[in-house]
């Protein structure tokens, strides 16, 4: 059975598509942009960025009743593959040891001219 998760938590859709979803105890989340929740802002910087983005996974997981250590596996994508180390570094500091699998793509252009955007897949807690 789907089930749609939203939260408040993180960004709301900017188009015809849910948050996440669950089926089968495994969540499938769209798309996360780096947009602050409560006012709308995007921070600035490649650092910042990639901390709001993954803080806004964090949250939408832990609302869907998983967690950033059930992640299996994430797409990451973003406008500057020279900015590979940077995003690695904050990356790093929100998965602990069994690292999900990833996948990162180099894009011309992501909503809102953000400057990356990430998806996950986790079990359910």
């Amino acid at each position: 059975m789907k089930k749609v998760i939203s939260t408040k938590h993180a960004p709301e859709a900017i188009g015809p598509y849910s948050q996440a979803i669950e089926v089968n105890g495994m969540i499938y989340t769209s798309g996360i942009i780096p947009v602050v929740p409560e006012t709308g802002e995007i921070p600035e910087g490649i650092q910042a960025q990639a901390r709001q983005a993954l803080t806004n996974l964090k949250a939408l997981l832990t609302d869907a009743g998983s967690g950033m250590d059930q992640v299996i596996k994430t797409t990451v994508f973003i406008k500057n593959m020279d900015e590979f180390a940077a995003i690695n570094e904050i990356y790093a500091a929100y998965f602990e040891n069994d690292y999900p699998a990833r996948s990162c793509v180099e894009v011309a252009r992501l909503p809102k001219d953000v400057l990356l955007e990430v998806e996950a897949v986790a079990l359910k807690e």
